[in-house]
């Protein structure tokens, strides 16, 4: 393309390129001469002519079979404007499935013009299926942080479940309803997952570029069955589109905590039959919304934050959908199902009132699911056990309308009379149970991993309490920074998540930060493999600079990439054992005198941590002990959540009258 020159791409990007590692492309750089030289960026992050790497990786054999659409990606990329880029990709999309469409989008720049022609040219030699899903799978990765979106398994599980719980429908065919689509996860899911004929999409989004790929996507399924779909781009709320049009199936995954949604200007809307939302609660608005669009005995699944359960500004709300029996169900979720990633958010199972004589009865009971024992933290896979979570949905809604059958462990029906009170609280956590009641043969098998632990804690403390320690006297140090001057060590510091970076949900690897540390330990993002991030492999010592948080450790598993206020010690192995420097770094001491100020926010200064000078041969003794306090911490830890769960299983067994005779 004419434009080719001026689109500059990073290492990462030649990377994907190439099919190689980030590391190939550096050695290949350090190695070759004639690699391109650097045109923009910084030393650490810099940037290439996309013109001059592909003509070196093709002169050098380096290119392989890597297809034309990694490189076509950096010159979306390079328009700038993630409106433009997403609105170019849904016109490449719309070219790709019709050779005959000529029209462009009026928005698009005579750049973003050229581009679309020569991605529908590429689309239709490669596949326009394929290179659409691409195109949009880089996208939704580069603009990751403006953008949320609902993973495909939580789209899937809300498809089934709507389709699940519904009443039967017109035999004609099935109506589908999301009114924030987004990139159309929702509808496409419902198109999956059902097998029926007659399939009506109905889609809006207030993002032009986003109803645009939601448009291009839904297309592409169209191509395939007969499905009738219709896209507009407005604000639902306050201009509802759709209005008078009643859907069997209504699935959605509005935007959250958002005061402007329109409250001055709907204050007397009609479709407020449980009440007029508080300005604070947005999301009841989008429920009601929901409900005003379904047909009689029509279904609809919403992902709501866990806070719309219990806050007091939305009680009679609440206490009204449940009287009504409109509120059917509250599940859980696992935190990770989707962002924010660090909360357990809620499913919303509602259903408007059929009004044949016939119809079940409305309810006097609701249905709350507690599913967030499916989480996974630290597995190397982010998100929670997807199977298991929806085999365990799926079953427990499976008895919504039938009073007599006894949902699974983990749900519960809780009769109205107990939910509605003066809180109308219908938070999961606060009926369910998570977990079943320990039998006594695993009650015994607790006792016995306690007395494992605890004599395990006492060999530990028996070798530590043998160690000769010396009074504290004067010793001669050497700083971080003195030991990177003497190339013992390089420092890699953490960073800022760029634009590029995935969520908890996409591939790539895991990334680490200083909250994660504050909570379980567990990473919960992630960022693209190959990317320009910092990253802890196996070996490292990984600080934690913030004395709120301030420890080190000997990181092991996986690659990690590090957030801000993370950084990695890689050792030479000739001059340090990481286990010695760790523990010589997470003194608390250590952190205390390096910090910047006394506050418990205040920052660490890594490069004034100090280090005992000792040869390698008398680092070992160190290491050692080191090793041995930190399985002593562990243990302790361990050994304290497990006697505490025993207290309190014991105790609920006792006052119960368990205690035989």
């Amino acid at each position: 393309m004419s434009t080719t020159d001026a689109v500059p791409v990073s290492l990462a990007e030649i990377a994907r390129i190439a099919g190689v590692g980030r590391a190939a492309v550096s050695n290949w750089r350090r190695r070759h001469d004639s690699f391109p030289t650097r045109i923009g960026g910084t030393d650490v992050s810099p940037q290439f002519s996309l013109a001059e790497v592909e003509h070196w990786l093709r002169d050098n054999g380096k290119l392989k079979d890597v297809g034309g659409r990694e490189l076509l990606w950096p010159h979306f990329e390079a328009l700038g404007s993630r409106d433009e880029s997403g609105l170019a990709v849904a016109e490449a999309a719309r070219r790709m499935r019709s050779s005959r469409t000529r029209t462009t989008h009026p928005q698009l720049s005579v750049q973003a013009g050229e581009l679309v022609i020569e991605a529908a040219k590429l689309g239709r030699r490669e596949g326009p299926r394929e290179t659409f899903e691409f195109l949009l799978q880089r996208w939704l990765e580069t603009h990751v942080r403006q953008l949320s979106t609902t993973p495909a398994q939580l789209a899937a599980l809300m498809a089934r479940a709507a389709l699940a719980v519904r009443l039967d429908g017109d035999e004609d065919g099935l109506t589908v309803l999301d009114p924030a689509c987004g990139t159309g996860h929702l509808p496409a899911a419902v198109a999956h997952e059902y097998d029926g004929t007659g399939l009506t999409v109905l889609a809006c989004e207030r993002d032009p570029a986003l109803a645009a790929l939601t448009s291009a996507r839904l297309g592409f399924i169209a191509d395939d069955r007969a499905i009738r779909t219709e896209v507009a781009t407005a604000d639902a709320l306050r201009e509802d589109c759709f209005a008078g049009t009643l859907a069997d199936i209504a699935l959605c995954n509005p935007p959250f905590n958002e005061r402007d949604w329109g409250y001055e200007e709907l204050a007397t809307d009609q479709r407020w039959t449980h009440g007029l939302p508080p300005r604070t609660e947005p999301e009841l608005a989008w429920v009601q919304h929901l409900l005003s669009h379904l047909r009689p005995g029509g279904t609809a699944v919403v992902v709501l934050p866990p806070a719309v359960a219990s806050r007091k500004a939305g009680r009679r709300i609440r206490a009204s959908l449940l009287r009504t029996g409109v509120l059917r169900a509250v599940v859980a979720l696992p935190p990770g199902s989707a962002q924010p990633h660090s909360v357990s958010l809620q499913l919303w199972i509602l259903r408007a009132l059929p009004n044949s004589p016939s119809a079940t009865p409305v309810g006097q009971d609701a249905l709350l699911v507690d599913a967030t024992r499916f989480a996974r933290p630290g597995a190397r896979e982010p998100g929670p056990d997807w199977d298991a979570l929806r085999s365990f949905v799926l079953a427990a809604l499976e008895g919504v309308d039938q009073p007599d059958r006894n949902p699974p462990e983990g749900a519960v029906r809780v009769p109205l009379l107990d939910l509605l009170d003066d809180e109308v609280d219908v938070t999961p956590g606060r009926y369910a149970t998570s977990g079943k009641e320990p039998s006594h043969a695993e009650l015994a098998a607790s006792w016995r991993e306690l007395t494992t632990r605890l004599a395990d804690l006492t060999g530990c403390a028996q070798y530590l309490a043998g160690l000769d320690l010396q009074p504290r006297t004067p010793q001669t140090t050497a700083t971080v920074g003195d030991l990177v001057k003497a190339g013992a060590l390089t420092l890699i510091a953490g960073q800022q998540p760029l634009d590029s970076t995935p969520s908890a949900g996409a591939a790539g690897l895991p990334m680490l930060t200083v909250p994660d540390l504050l909570m379980d330990g567990a990473p919960s993002g992630r960022v693209p493999e190959g990317s320009d991030h910092a990253v802890a492999e196996e070996g490292d010592v990984v600080v934690a600079g913030v004395i709120r948080a301030f420890r080190a450790w000997v990181h092991q598993g996986p690659p990690t990439a590090l957030g801000p206020q993370l950084y990695a010690l890689r050792v030479d192995p000739e001059k340090l054992d990481a286990h010695f420097l760790a523990g010589c770094l997470r003194a608390p001491a250590n952190g205390r005198q390096a910090g910047t100020h006394a506050s418990s926010s205040s920052r660490v200064d890594i490069r004034r941590l100090q280090v005992l000078p000792l040869p390698l041969a008398e680092q070992a003794a160190y290491a050692a002990a080191f090793r041995r306090l930190t399985d002593f911490d562990d243990l302790l830890a361990r050994a304290e959540d497990l006697g505490h769960r025993l207290v309190s299983d014991v105790g609920d067994r006792l006052a119960a009258g368990g205690l035989g005779g």
